[in-house]
C-alpha cells in the first residue's frame, strides 16, 4: 500500500502535527488522497491485538482514523466497547496548543483495554491516545 514511501521513511509526528496535518485535514476533506498513512476502520470493533494488521504500516505504534461512538444517540458519553472488552479513559484531557503556544488546538486522552465487562474488566498493557478536535 506503501510502496511510494522512501526507505527509511518514519511516522512520527507531533501532536501539533497530528492535529493540523491530519485531523484538522481529515474532517474539512482536505487531507490529500496520495497520503496512504493513516488507515480508515472503526477500531472498537476490533481487539487491540487485531489493530496492527489493519495499520498500512508501524511498529508498536500504529495511528487510525475512526468515528467516535456514542453510548446514547443524544449523549455525549463515549461507547468505548470493543470486540472482548472496553477501553477505559485513565487521566486528564491534556491540551495541545498551537505550535506557539497561544491557543488550544485540540485535546489527547489516554485510554486502556480491559478485557471482559466494565467493573469487573482486567485491565491489560494495550493503551491508545485519543486525538480529538475541540470542535
Amino acid at each position: 500500500m506503501n510502496s511510494y514511501l522512501p526507505p527509511g521513511f518514519r511516522f512520527n509526528p507531533t501532536d501539533q502535527e497530528l492535529i493540523n496535518c491530519y485531523l484538522t485535514k481529515k474532517v474539512t476533506a482536505s487531507l490529500p488522497s496520495d497520503w496512504k498513512i493513516i488507515a480508515d476502520i472503526d477500531l472498537y470493533k476490533f481487539n487491540p491485538w487485531d489493530l496492527p494488521g489493519k495499520a498500512f504500516f508501524g511498529e508498536g505504534e500504529w495511528f487510525f482514523f475512526s468515528p467516535q461512538k456514542r453510548k446514547y444517540p443524544n449523549g455525549v458519553w463515549p461507547n468505548r466497547a470493543a470486540g472482548l472488552g472496553y477501553w477505559k479513559a485513565t487521566g486528564t484531557h491534556k491540551p495541545i496548543l498551537s505550535t506557539d503556544g497561544s491557543n488550544c488546538i485540540g485535546v489527547k486522552k489516554a485510554l486502556v483495554f480491559y478485557k471482559g465487562r466494565p467493573l469487573k474488566g482486567i485491565k491489560t498493557e494495550w493503551v491508545m491516545h485519543e486525538y480529538r478536535l475541540l470542535d
